[in-house]
């Protein structure tokens, strides 16, 4: 098997946590290098994170030494995961890239580089050519991918069957979006119990914007973007991990039935099966006969939150179809789809 040294950058936030928790006994991958910001550095790990995830501190990373997050102090590792704020993701990504180390990002600040694959492995997995257009380094050594936001990549995940069987003409969605995806320590308890916020400030771009690059066309190494208009409404739930998103699509051709239109989620194969990724799900599109699901509270966690659950589909009044679909947010949508990004990564001969 592969065995890489891999860095985190942002590692005591929210994502970068989850990274470590989620790598913890990878196969493949070996954390060997922390980074956060000077008032962490220089501290163990255990010290300078405030741990909020729900299972116990990994030992393998208590004493770490938590680095500044420069390339010269993370020397040894082969690439690194970014968990960082945007607010400060940019630069650092791409002083690390220009030093010749990968950077796989869950940052939104290269996710509209033209030559930067925005990549949901199980949808647009041969966009990870766009690396070669990348000029970081003279010699290709440095790059950088990203995985998109929270919201696109179970819009994306759920579309893709459709898309392949009918093409997708429109979409109009609301998203029911869990409180983690605020971060720590998140929304103020008395403006999200018992309520509903129906705004979440920047969101609806971001969902409008990035599936189409997901969806766009790569042709000598140049991608042109899908032209699907997107209509968004981004509200935050008292859920606490998985966003929920109802979704309504019309189509370029018309499926003969809802059921047949099941059938086609049902039978979709992912394009990355045959690479046995270890973060790869048995069922990367799960669709719910019982039209009561998916629940984030029920499913969020499934296939260790790699699932995307697809439910109620059926024929639309104003549309073609509409549905329901649901994945957990800071693992699919977040940290645990830029691990998966790294294994095609490795599969591929990206990372070597």
């Amino acid at each position: 098997m592969p065995n890489f040294n891999v860095g985190v950058l942002g590692a005591t936030g929210a994502v970068g946590q989850k990274f470590i928790r989620l790598l913890q006994d990878h196969p493949w991958f070996t954390i060997h290098s922390l980074g956060a910001s000077s008032r962490s550095a220089g501290k163990p790990y255990v010290e300078a994170a405030n741990w909020i995830e729900s299972t116990e501190m990994p030992e393998s990373v208590q004493q770490i030494v938590v680095k500044d997050c420069t390339p010269k102090a993370f020397a040894g590792v082969d690439f690194v995961f970014s968990g960082m704020d945007a607010s400060v993701a940019g630069d650092i990504e791409l002083d690390f890239a220009k030093a010749g180390i990968p950077v796989i990002s869950n940052a939104r600040n290269f996710r509209t580089d033209p030559t930067v694959p925005l990549l949901v492995p199980e949808v647009n997995p041969g966009h990870t050519e766009l690396i070669h257009q990348q000029s970081f380094t003279d010699d290709g050594s440095g790059w950088i991918v990203t995985n998109p936001n929270c919201v696109a990549v179970p819009l994306t995940m759920s579309l893709k069957p459709l898309h392949d069987q009918y093409g997708i003409k429109s979409v109009i969605l609301t998203s029911m979006q869990a409180v983690s995806g605020a971060g720590y320590p998140g929304v103020p308890s008395l403006d999200i119990l018992g309520n509903v916020v129906p705004l979440i400030s920047g969101e609806e771009p971001k969902i409008h914007a990035e599936p189409l690059k997901v969806f766009g066309t790569l042709k000598d190494g140049k991608l042109t973007h899908a032209e699907i208009p997107i209509q968004a409404t981004a509200t935050r739930v008292p859920t606490i991990n998985g966003h929920l998103l109802s979704v309504t699509v019309g189509l370029h051709n018309k499926p003969s039935s809802a059921e047949e239109a099941i059938r086609a989620v049902k039978n979709w194969e992912s394009p990355i099966a045959k690479y046995d990724l270890p973060t790869a799900p048995d069922f990367p599109i799960f669709y719910h006969d019982d039209e009561r699901y998916p629940q984030p509270r029920l499913h969020a966690d499934s296939e260790r939150g790699m699932r995307t659950a697809v439910g109620r589909i059926r024929s639309s009044n104003v549309l073609d179809l509409t549905f329901v679909a649901m994945a957990h947010n800071t693992v699919r949508g977040a940290a645990g789809g830029a691990i998966l990004n790294a294994e095609l990564l490795v599969a591929k001969g990206f990372i070597k």
